[in-house]
């Protein structure tokens, strides 16, 4: 059974909303990046909706379709008791709003988003790295990431040199 809201939000911000999808008891509302903020505002402020609670933004890389990005919005109405899914569809060169606004708790998973996958957000009050170094290049979970290998420290390669001389790279 969908979300009840879906159907207040698909009068109130028609042109904002691609669709409403409804899976396995599970409601996804998918919105336009430029009607972000005003959809999380509402969604938060309703007294209908009261989604109260962010509890977690992450995305997916679709590379190679496009858009690229797909941010993923998980929201709880404590009141309620339901949960609601919003998605964003982002291509590489786009940055869309922050919702740090709505909800101060966005400001570590939009810098983890960042970090991870490289989608920019307007409007963040300190976007920069927060897992990886800062002098790290890329974004590790794109699908285009190369892979990265390197040795682990075992007791053979580690202080003897005379046990590690098979495995040496010559």
């Amino acid at each position: 059974m969908p979300d009840p809201i879906a159907d207040s939000l698909k009068t109130r911000f028609g042109a904002g909303l691609r669709n409403v999808t409804e899976f396995r008891g599970e409601t996804t509302l998918h919105v336009k990046p430029e009607a972000l903020v005003e959809v999380c505002t509402f969604l938060r402020d309703d007294p209908a909706a009261r989604y109260d609670f962010l509890s977690d933004v992450s995305a997916a890389d679709v590379w190679p379709d496009e858009p690229r990005f797909q941010v993923n919005y998980h929201i709880y109405s404590m009141t309620r008791n339901t949960r609601l899914r919003l998605k964003v569809s982002v291509r590489e060169d786009q940055a869309i709003p922050s919702v740090t606004g709505v909800w101060p708790a966005a400001n570590w998973f939009e810098r983890e988003t960042y970090d991870l996958f490289g989608v920019k957000f307007t409007g963040h009050p300190d976007l920069r790295r927060i897992l990886l170094p800062d002098d790290y290049l890329g974004h590790p979970l794109r699908r285009d990431a190369p892979l990265v290998v390197e040795e682990v420290e075992f007791s053979y390669n580690y202080d003897d040199v005379e046990a590690r001389k098979p495995y040496a790279k010559e």
